[in-house]
């Protein structure tokens, strides 16, 4: 009997393990679409995607009017998603003149930091993407290197000499997306970020209209290539790849500019092709710092205690319980709150620091204050019994999520 068992056993671990596919991912930011634009001319490449998988509005800029709030710029938002924090912590602030914090990882460096080989690809209309926002090659990033590289197109004006209406960027994206499509089908990388950038230009100089409409149209066939290159990695190669397609900023009421807290510029889309997908894909508090915790529990990355002690999202793949984690102050009081929907007794554990050392690229001293039901929803922390300090960082845990909140004192 016993041998039996542990030969039905031996089967279960064998034909489980033989069943296990390589993980990839690929994630594309395409410049600058509101979300109702996505929901009005439904463009088939986007919508096969989340056809497989699902689409939902989610939100970047931080928070309006609090110490994370964030312009809805270009390059904050790709550093948003590539770090998972807010602006008060990655420090880019613009397009131009970036003085990045690189103590805060990108998921590049995150792949890198990994016991195991993780090859990492990016394709990309700008160059300032790989060269100072992933900031390769640089002791600030301990000289991070991209496995293969597709840029520079954008500095090229022999192959690619301007165009009025910036309709050379829209050829840079073409050659990109064939660049992807390329490397994808030949090479798989392990880790891959698509940039494309036209679409932004195009309503930048057109606004709202025809030439913006028939701008996501063509992005989107030009998307088609690297799609279809993705589902034949799958089939044929015994591989399973999480994607996910979004932008980086919504756009002001005219469908022209950007970069303040309005409604319309704040509001942008998420398109993943995973079906399976926890509540926080679905909730209001989706956001763009929610995509490197996604990646990471993916790929099954381990992530450094004061990394994950930093970032601002969490995973919406995979279990979640607690979430929208706030914090206030009365008096010398600090309260709590947070909203659970896990089920059971799950403990939450809740933590505070009073440095900042991280952002200077040493640890910060996390004191563990009390476990709590997970369910209870709120602690109130008595400050006095910590050192007094202008910042006071904390951080509610449980088994399956670690969600991060500021409470600055003036």
């Amino acid at each position: 009997m016993m041998k039996k068992i542990l030969l039905t056993i031996l089967i279960i671990c064998t034909v489980a393990t033989a069943s296990a596919k390589t993980r990839k991912t690929l994630f594309v930011i395409i410049d600058g679409i509101p979300a109702t634009y996505i929901e009005r001319l439904q463009p088939p490449t986007l919508m096969d995607i989340a056809r497989q998988g699902h689409y939902h509005r989610a939100f970047c800029g931080g928070e309006p009017g609090m110490y994370n709030e964030t312009p809805t710029i270009s390059a904050i938002g790709y550093t948003n998603i590539l770090t998972g924090t807010w602006v008060n912590k990655h420090n880019v602030r613009g397009n131009d003149n970036i003085k990045a914090n690189y103590n805060y990882p990108t998921i590049f460096r995150i792949a890198k930091d990994q016991s195991r080989p993780v090859t990492t690809a990016i394709y990309s209309s700008w160059t300032d993407n790989r060269t100072i926002l992933l900031g390769e090659g640089r002791d600030e990033t301990r000289n991070l290197t991209v496995d293969y590289v597709f840029d520079g197109y954008d500095n090229d004006q022999q192959r690619f000499p301007h165009q009025k209406g910036d309709l050379h960027v829209r050829a840079i994206d073409g050659q990109v997306c064939k660049d992807a499509a390329a490397c994808i089908s030949q090479n798989a990388p392990d880790l891959n970020w698509l940039y494309l950038w036209y679409t932004d230009d195009a309503f930048h100089i057109n606004g709202g209209g025809d030439i913006a409409d028939e701008a996501i149209m063509n992005v989107d066939r030009q998307m088609s290539d690297v799609w279809k290159a993705i589902r034949e990695r799958e089939q044929k190669h015994d591989e399973e790849w999480l994607v996910i397609v979004t932008t980086d900023h919504g756009r002001d009421h005219w469908s022209r500019h950007h970069g303040k807290q309005s409604e319309y510029e704040r509001t942008i889309w998420m398109i993943t092709n995973q079906r399976k997908l926890n509540r926080q894909f679905f909730r209001p508090t989706l956001s763009q710092v929610d995509i490197n915790p996604t990646i990471c529990q993916w790929m099954g990355f381990d992530v450094a205690q004061d990394v994950a002690f930093e970032r601002d999202g969490i995973s919406f793949i995979g279990t979640t319980d607690i979430y929208n984690l706030k914090a206030t102050a009365y008096n010398q009081t600090a309260t709590l709150t947070w909203q659970n929907d896990g089920k059971g007794s799950t403990t939450a554990t809740v933590y505070i620091a009073t440095t900042n050392n991280f952002s200077t690229g040493t640890p910060d001293r996390w004191i563990k204050v009390a476990d709590v039901p997970a369910r209870q929803g709120k602690i109130d922390i008595d400050l006095k019994n910590f050192e007094n300090s202008k910042l006071y960082k904390f951080v509610v845990k449980t088994p399956s999520t670690t969600l991060t909140r500021w409470l600055p004192r003036t």
